[in-house]
């Protein structure tokens, strides 16, 4: 485990079942839940389930296997909530001056509406 992860974070205490969350789908490496605060009509947290930090400290640490788990997971909350035809909005944020309010690394998938422009 990466030493500087923080295992008192939200997802990692959603992870071990301590808090509850609206599972959306998972699988062998990843799950995908509601936002708690949605910031659109539609939006999905997914999250890998080995503790990795930030998108900087999955994608140089992660299996190749994990890896692939995450995205194809992220592909199939995009089906499952069908915004794969009309578009969606895939978000990470990474350390302070990316806003990373909790320190795992997730991606938002937004959606169900026009988002604007960034």
């Amino acid at each position: 485990m990466n030493k500087l992860y923080d295992t008192n974070n939200i997802f990692a205490k959603i992870l071990r079942s301590e808090i509850p969350c609206n599972k959306i789908l998972e699988n062998h490496h990843a799950l995908a839940f509601s936002d708690i605060n949605p910031q659109a009509p539609i939006h999905i947290l997914i999250i890998p389930k080995s503790p990795y930090i930030n998108f900087y400290d999955f994608t140089k640490n992660a299996s190749i296997n994990e890896m692939k788990d995450f995205w194809n997971l992220v592909n199939e909350v995009i089906e499952f909530v069908k915004i794969n035809r009309d578009g969606f909005r895939i978000i990470t944020n990474s350390g302070s001056d990316g806003n990373q309010d909790v320190p795992h690394f997730h991606v938002h998938v937004l959606g169900g509406k026009n988002l604007g422009r960034m």
